[in-house]
């Protein structure tokens, strides 16, 4: 018996159940952010087939990039209007004035516009699994983008990197058997304005320090991708829309398309929340070599040769090794941020012992 009164032995049965219910609880939240992540990269691998089928398919007939892009725009903006100020279901975060809109939202937005727009029009020239070989490119353009703006600093490690990263994709590039330069020029742009995007979202945290979660930033950005798409759309395809034959675009999968895209940037909230960045990031490595080598057995125009996987495994190395380098940095960062904060406080109460005179004795 111990003090309470209660068997010793019946303390230590309820400790085990106690201990069996955290675990179970434990293996829980585990499978559901795997589930979160496996989520993630079937969206995303669908969206990717989703959009290259409705493009280049005869059976749609809709070989407009620039309009199915702000489609999804439109119909984000709605539905985060929708669930935001009608249902109330999601609270956005404030913070954001008019200046912070200008210098930082509106080049996101456009940046955004632009990623989506030439990496969509890329699907009608190249196959999917030569697009997603192109974009392991992708910590190159940041790289250097981020070094311009004073993000990154160059360093022998990030050097050897890059340089994998570029053979890799060199030689994936060299075992293609067809490659049409118009879709590489449309990709690598997609990159390019997909690298500036990350390269802005990077200042809009560190120097404007707002941080919004991807619902609100969603409800930010897709209304001003949405004007940036408008513009090309009317003067480069409304009159090609005009004139051409009548397209079979059915409501149903118009929706489907445009939902898909909705629920794959809330997988990227859901995952981000439960988990971090990198995460995305190392989901984003399984996607590509998922979207690859699926590509080849849904699509006739992927043909996937020896020298293609040998040059992206390559490239994929070097995005690997790039991700750990990041994680490291952040991780040192973070310590030396809260080295500061701690050392800071110290100071401080230092401050406050010399500030406050001693007691004398009564």
């Amino acid at each position: 018996m111990d003090r309470s009164g209660r068997p010793l032995r019946f303390r230590g049965e309820a400790g085990m159940v106690v201990e069996v219910v955290k675990r179970i609880r434990r293996c829980g939240e585990g499978g559901i952010t795997y589930g979160y992540i496996l989520l993630y990269i079937a969206l995303s691998s669908s969206q990717i087939f989703f959009n290259k089928w409705v493009l280049s398919s005869k059976q749609i007939n809709f070989p407009y990039p620039v309009a199915l892009t702000l489609l999804h725009m439109l119909f984000s903006s709605v539905l985060c209007f929708v669930l935001t100020k009608v249902f109330k279901i999601i609270k956005i975060e404030g913070g954001i004035t008019s200046e912070i809109y200008l210098t930082s939202v509106v080049p996101i937005g456009a940046m955004f516009a632009m990623t989506l727009w030439l990496g969509n029009s890329a699907y009608l020239y190249i196959s999917v699994a030569f697009a997603q070989m192109l974009k392991a490119t992708m910590p190159v353009a940041v790289f250097f983008l981020g070094a311009a703006a004073g993000l990154e600093a160059m360093s022998c490690r990030m050097f050897v990197i890059m340089t994998v990263i570029s053979i890799g994709v060199v030689v994936a590039s060299y075992g293609e058997i067809s490659i049409s330069w118009i879709g590489v020029v449309y990709q690598m742009g997609g990159v390019v304005g997909e690298a500036s995007r990350l390269i802005f979202m990077e200042i809009f945290v560190k120097r404007k320090g707002v941080r919004l979660n991807s619902i609100s930033m969603m409800y930010y950005v897709s209304p001003c991708s949405a004007l940036c798409l408008f513009v090309p759309w009317v003067f480069l395809e409304k009159p090609k829309m005009d004139s051409s034959g009548p397209w079979n675009f059915p409501p149903i999968i118009l929706g489907l398309n445009c939902l898909c895209t909705f629920a794959l940037n809330l997988s990227v909230f859901l995952v981000i929340s439960r988990t971090s960045a990198l995460t995305i990031r190392v989901a984003g490595v399984v996607r590509d070599w998922v979207v690859v080598l699926l590509s080849a057995l849904i699509f006739s125009d992927s043909k996937l040769t020896i020298i293609n996987l040998l040059g992206y495994g390559i490239a994929i190395s070097g995005v690997v090794a790039y991700n750990n380098h990041k994680l490291k940095k952040d991780a040192s960062q973070i310590k030396s941020d809260s080295t500061a904060k701690t050392d800071d406080q110290e100071r401080s109460q230092d401050v406050q012992l010399v500030l406050i005179p001693p007691k004398e004795n009564a």
